[in-house]
């Protein structure tokens, strides 16, 4: 009994690229970080330009971040990456991440977290990862919560968003 394979369509996971950020890719991070969606769980301003976004890329220091991006169909649809401490702190790192607002809940960022856990632990030794995160952000609380982030403390009034200052959550992972 021959059967012809059924065509599936890849899952939002299986097409996409998780790669470094480089200059050239400004323009796509600037449109990715003015989503509404994006830009609620982040500490940036409305309206970021393509140019600020480059300096911002340019002024990374490679021996102390990393930048990645994840890419469908070449369309960057969301961002990541963490800064190596120094000094007494050297064994730290600050997390930060996003997706576009299409493409939530479908597991791309816990990819992309994986991608970014994978590189602290196996090439940089990293012991912490820390991040902060707004209180009223479930859906990023349960995906940091899943990969062995723990909830350390509430920094109120953490930031100003949307007319009100809001709490943050610290969070971090140790090293297993």
């Amino acid at each position: 009994m021959n059967q012809q394979p059924e065509n599936h369509p890849p899952s939002p996971v299986e097409d996409i690229v998780i790669r470094a950020a480089r200059p050239m890719d400004c323009e796509g991070i600037a449109a990715l970080a003015n989503m509404p969606g994006y830009r609620w769980g982040t500490l940036r301003l409305p309206h970021q330009t393509p140019e600020a976004t480059l300096k911002w890329l340019e002024s990374l220091n490679p021996a102390n971040n990393v930048s990645l991006v994840v890419e469908k169909s070449g369309r960057i649809i969301g961002s990541g990456g963490f800064e190596h401490q120094t000094g007494r702190r050297a064994h730290v790192a600050y997390l930060g991440m996003g997706l576009h607002d299409e493409f939530c809940g479908q597991g791309i960022g816990s990819r992309l977290l994986r991608e970014l856990i994978m590189i602290a632990d196996d090439w940089m030794n990293l012991r912490r990862i820390e991040l902060t995160v707004y209180v009223d952000n479930a859906r990023a609380v349960a995906l940091y919560e899943r990969h062995g982030f723990a909830m350390e403390g509430t920094h109120r009034d953490y930031a100003f968003r949307g007319g009100a200052f809001v709490d943050a959550y610290a969070m971090a992972r140790i090293k297993p």
